[in-house]
């Protein structure tokens, strides 16, 4: 990996201390490009959620921060550390959870843990102490004595990432933790999420699922063909995407035609009563579509607002889009 002797900022843009940044990180295997040149800063105490279709480079990125592999060029720091200078003061701070837990299945929860320790190179009395209280804290002390084999796809992954926690990490790293969840699973980890959150750990989050991303992400980027098309936050996101707008419904079909005369623009559902208004849904164009219809004495039965969600940002951004009418690529600040 190259590395520029000029230092990297330990800040974010909005200068709060910077968990991980990267600036024009690359990775080729052979002729194809998966990162081209991406740029990341990431304020300690947060979620970040890479977004992106398979193959996009989620993975690649994540084994790069954590010393996995090399980049071909660009600059990395996790936790303070150069990952190219310094990877074991980079191994040293964080935890890394992967699509698929590293569990030894001959072993007990227990002993996962106790294992992970040793390899950690803690005390015995410290590695015991600190199993049990993972083990309380993630809800599986009553299944302490029970061999990985047994456990359900949701108790897995919490011994997983108890396990990412023993050496006490400042930036973890979960590469789709969630997969293969069912809901309640799912939701289960997100609590999780937040709880180490809230205790000061950064989390760097890459994820398919774009309920988890909205849920967990103070910052979302979005990957593809190498390159981060958009970051932001969920609602920085969500309002590049065309598509907002104000549904009324009537009762009265007189109602409705006079609205539909004050509102000529507007898409019009006859069988349902109904009018699709273009626009976005900021509290002055509401307050100015309900004058709108006071002046002309219309009445409405509801009033729904309808937004774009991460469902459409990531369709629009990564190709799936077919309206055309997205902005340049460039990261929303």
């Amino acid at each position: 990996m190259s590395v520029s002797v000029m230092s990297m900022s330990n800040s974010s843009p909005g200068g709060a201390p910077c968990a991980v940044s990267a600036t024009g990180l690359r990775k080729s295997y052979g002729d194809k490009v998966v990162l081209d040149g991406i740029d990341l800063h990431i304020p300690a105490g947060s979620v970040f959620a890479l977004l992106g279709p398979n193959g996009a480079g989620k993975t690649t990125t994540v084994r790069i921060l954590s010393t996995l592999v090399s980049a071909d060029g660009g600059r990395a720091r996790v936790a303070g550390h150069d990952v190219a200078a310094s990877p074991d003061g980079v191994r040293a701070a964080i935890g890394v959870t992967g699509q698929f837990a590293a569990l030894d299945d001959l072993l007990t929860a227990e002993e996962n843990l106790l294992l992970m320790a040793d390899l950690l190179r803690l005390g015995k009395r410290e590695g015991r102490g600190r199993a049990k209280a993972l083990l309380e804290r993630f809800g599986i002390a009553g299944a302490a004595h029970q061999r990985a084999a047994t456990f359900s796809g949701g108790m897995r992954r919490r011994l997983d990432l108890a396990m990412t926690l023993v050496g006490d990490p400042e930036v973890i790293f979960l590469d789709e933790p969630t997969t293969g969840l069912d809901p309640r699973s799912r939701r289960t980890m997100w609590e999780t999420v937040r709880g180490l959150v809230a205790g000061g750990v950064t989390v760097f989050l890459t994820t398919q699922y774009l309920e988890e991303a909205d849920q967990l992400a103070d910052r979302i980027a979005v990957l593809d063909g190498g390159r981060i098309v958009a970051e932001g936050t969920a609602d920085d996101l969500k309002s590049r995407i065309p598509g907002s707008h104000v549904r009324l419904r009537f009762t009265d079909e007189s109602e409705y035609d006079r609205a539909a005369a004050v509102f000529p623009a507007a898409a019009r559902d006859a069988g349902a009563l109904a009018l699709r208004i273009p626009g976005d849904s900021g509290i002055g164009s509401l307050r100015g579509l309900l004058d709108r219809l006071d002046e002309a004495r219309v009445r409405a039965a509801d009033l729904s607002v309808h937004t774009p969600d991460l469902d459409d940002v990531f369709l629009a951004l990564t190709g799936g889009g077919t309206d055309g009418t997205l902005p340049p690529e460039e990261t929303l600040r």
